[in-house]
């Protein structure tokens, strides 16, 4: 939310020479509501999952909106062979919550940004039967009185906000928020994750 998939370049670039070919999908959320970019990224996974075995990564909001694309696809749909998502929430996040009323944060987040502060919408978005890797940022910081007060964070969410039982693992990097998708870090474990999964080197 509020960037580009050019935010991805760096991981990208790493993946590609990891030996994995990669794409990106964009969104504005100013000017599409959530359902209209999950159903378009629900067609774009259709597409890709005629192809042959893939992958996806989704960062903060990113990562929401795959697991809803995932749980609207067709009966039928190959899934993904591992899904990673980057510092994003599975819960209602509290620094939405805290600016839902916010004239700005309505105006620029639009309906993601309510969904993201709205328990029963994020409650409704649901687990995705694929294998999941959580990476989760705690570089933020932790103190009483703070947006988090004592959790672990990255500075825009915490680390209870991203974490669920139901994924196969989760991964506690020192990176901040906005820089997941750029982290070597977050390419190495994507990577090694995979290596495991497909067996190879």
């Amino acid at each position: 939310m509020g960037r580009s998939p050019l935010s991805g370049w760096p991981m990208l670039r790493r993946l590609r020479r990891g030996g994995m070919q990669t794409s990106t999908f964009g969104y504005a959320v100013t000017f599409e509501d959530f359902a209209a970019i999950r159903d378009r990224l629900a067609r774009r996974i259709q597409g890709m999952s005629a192809k042959g075995e893939y992958v996806l990564v989704g960062h903060s909001l990113g990562g929401v909106l795959l697991r809803a694309a995932l749980n609207s696809l067709p009966e039928g749909t190959k899934p993904p062979i591992h899904v990673f998502l980057l510092g994003s929430p599975i819960q209602s996040a509290r620094m939405a919550r805290k600016l839902s009323g916010n004239p700005v944060f309505r105006l620029l987040a639009g309906d993601c940004g309510q969904l993201l502060g709205s328990d029963e919408r994020m409650a409704g978005v649901g687990a995705i039967p694929v294998a999941t890797t959580g990476v989760a940022g705690v570089r933020g910081l932790s103190f009483k009185g703070g947006p988090f007060g004592d959790d672990a964070n990255d500075g825009v969410v915490s680390l209870s906000e991203v974490s669920a039982d139901w994924m196969t693992s989760q991964v506690c990097i020192p990176v901040v928020h906005t820089l997941l998708p750029s982290s070597r870090q977050v390419s190495e474990i994507i990577l090694q994750r995979l290596a495991l999964v497909t067996g190879q080197d």
